[in-house]
């Protein structure tokens, strides 16, 4: 996998979050992990098509979703982690790789990205590629895990 990678969904993190009033973005820790991603409480996978193919598997604790679902839903209290607090963490999702994709075009790479799948639980996802870069992502107090695995489409 290519590092190069990495700076589009840095990127959008520091572009998307400040809009939600999030104000301290920061890459806590990078490692490379093999394909087996252990869920930290709350997963979201979403894929990608097109120049580069492969999958994004994003992690954070429930208490974390939690909060951020809270946060885009204007400081609504949110107890548990239901229907419309998974519908904004997918929102939150889809609109951090919509925004990476975008951020990808600059450069000349065009992808497509699909649905966001929300997983909830104690369970270990497979990614779509044997090498898998784990980006921690700081948000204020919170922290996000951003799971890359894409490889070069060849044409």
């Amino acid at each position: 996998m290519d590092v190069n990678y990495i700076n589009p969904f840095l990127d959008s993190f520091t572009n998307i979050m400040p809009q939600l009033g999030f104000k301290n973005i920061k890459k806590n820790s990078i490692k490379l992990n093999g394909r087996y991603i252990r869920s930290p409480g709350v997963v979201v996978i979403i894929g990608l098509v097109g120049d580069i193919k492969g999958n994004i598997i994003y992690g954070m604790s429930v208490d974390d979703a939690k909060k951020i679902s809270s946060k885009m839903m204007m400081g609504i209290p949110v107890e548990n982690f239901d229907g419309l607090s998974q519908s904004a963490i997918s929102e939150l999702i889809n609109m951090l790789t919509a925004n990476s994709a975008t951020n990808f075009s600059n450069d000349n790479i065009n992808i497509d990205i699909s649905t966001p799948t929300i997983i909830q639980g104690d369970f270990t996802a497979n990614a779509s590629s044997e090498k898998v870069i784990c980006v921690k992502v700081g948000i204020d107090e919170l922290s996000i895990e951003v799971n890359i695995s894409l490889e070069k489409n060849a044409l």
